[in-house]
């Protein structure tokens, strides 16, 4: 059994994260799995261009700031993702994909793989998968839907577009993808239950095969280490209660919920003044450090981490791993996290109760409700055995998410797409 997995970048967003993680499991399990992208920034060995030459990288590279500018002509300046779909590669006949026995795909926005290319996937006659690791999959454009509905019937008067009426860009595109699924016989995958339900009530993919399938992540590099070395190798108090958050974009980023993690932590400083000696924020992701923090406590930028090992110290020295995340799927961060033995604090919100479980290994605020972001922050500090919720959240990870296990849910499925190839195909 051949697989062949198909992102747009290696290993740049979570997409690319959680596909190189599921080829690595496969691996283990002894499949045969390569993982191709269609332009390679990185210098992973085990991650192939599916196009590498100097030509074709130059084409995928104009193809990719199309996709990603061109939508500004569009959509309304409300900082979420768009993706118009009008770019695309036919790679149909790459020996890579004649080779394969199964065809899965993974986030192939951006210039990759548009309705047209996705179409052409069926002349291969080849069980094809897709891993959908935001909404895009099944809406006319949009990557995060927030309370918009459109997506089960068949989008149009799309809130996202400057002109939004019955037959905009959204409903056209809704349009190509409903063609190419058509012909393509797919089988989809959900990494969180959040998103299998709303795939499945979607116009697009109500009477497809939708799986629900975690992502994994490797849990012999992601474990607990001892906090103390971990802080001292990054250059933090021993004694401090360490808060710890990922990429903190602007405060008019709509999907990330940046607001709403400054307004918690300032409302818990001003219940309780004392703490602002005691208590740090980590912060890891940010290409630029942030002068002033809009915070009265002291923050630590560490800026972009590009290996494992730093990533695990920060955050086996954190007491607590912030996200105050408006909608994710399965966010790698707050797996990561876990598997470290930091337990989380969060929105109740996407596919994040698949890992956290409330005030057991970390606390599930209501959505969009600082205050009670703020009472997560005082129910860790004031915990009387963290070392209790540092177990409870590896265990969790170990026994849901482990590479075994997630390697097996896959390799299952693919047997059961070659065993029916006959009758399917």
């Amino acid at each position: 059994m051949r697989v062949i997995h198909l992102n747009t970048y290696d290993g740049n967003g979570g997409a690319g994260r959680a596909s190189y993680r599921l080829n690595n499991a496969l691996k283990k399990a002894g499949v045969d799995s390569d993982l191709y992208t269609y332009i390679k920034l990185g210098k992973r060995d085990d991650i192939k261009a599916l196009y590498p030459g100097v030509v074709d990288r130059f084409f995928a590279t104009l193809r990719i700031l199309a996709e990603r500018y061109l939508p500004r002509f569009y959509e309304k300046d409300l900082k979420l993702p768009f993706s118009l779909s009008f770019f695309g590669k036919d790679i149909h006949q790459h020996p890579a994909l004649l080779q394969a026995d199964i065809i899965h795909l993974h986030w192939i926005n951006h210039g990759f793989l548009n309705p047209t290319d996705l179409a052409k996937l069926a002349l291969l006659k080849k069980p094809i998968v897709w891993t959908m690791h935001d909404s895009n999959t099944f809406t006319g454009g949009c990557h995060v839907r927030f309370d918009c509905q459109n997506y089960i019937t068949d989008c149009g008067f799309c809130p996202l577009l400057k002109d939004p009426e019955a037959d905009d860009i959204s409903h056209k595109t809704w349009k190509r993808k409903m063609l190419a699924y058509q012909k393509m016989n797919a089988q989809f995958i959900s990494p969180s239950k959040w998103l299998t339900e709303s795939a499945k009530e979607s116009g697009l993919l109500k009477d497809k095969p939708v799986h629900h399938i975690p992502n994994t992540l490797e849990t012999d590099i992601f474990k607990p280490l001892d906090k103390q070395v971990a802080r001292a190798n990054l250059g933090l108090k021993p004694d401090d209660f360490i808060l710890l958050s990922g990429f903190m974009p602007s405060k008019k980023d709509a999907h990330k919920g940046t607001p709403y993690l400054i307004d918690a932590i300032n409302l818990w400083l001003a219940k309780n003044p004392e703490l602002a000696k005691k208590v740090t924020l980590v912060v890891f992701g940010n290409r630029n450090t942030q002068l002033p923090p809009p915070f009265e406590i002291p923050v630590k930028f560490l800026g972009t981490i590009n290996n494992d090992e730093t990533l695990v110290e920060a955050y086996a020295a954190a007491d607590a791993f912030l996200t105050t995340s408006l909608e994710d799927n399965l966010p790698n961060t707050v797996m990561e996290s876990l598997a470290c033995g930091t337990p989380v604090i969060a929105f109740e919100t996407g596919g994040i109760p698949d890992m956290v479980d409330h005030q057991e290994n970390g606390y599930l605020a209501k959505y969009k409700n600082a205050e009670d972001f703020m009472e997560g922050l005082n129910w860790i500090y004031n915990h009387q055995n963290r070392t209790v919720l540092n177990a409870n959240a590896r265990a969790k990870v170990m026994t849901r998410f482990s590479e075994a296990k997630i390697a097996e849910k896959h390799i299952n499925l693919y047997k059961s797409l070659l065993n029916n190839l006959d009758g399917e195909f």
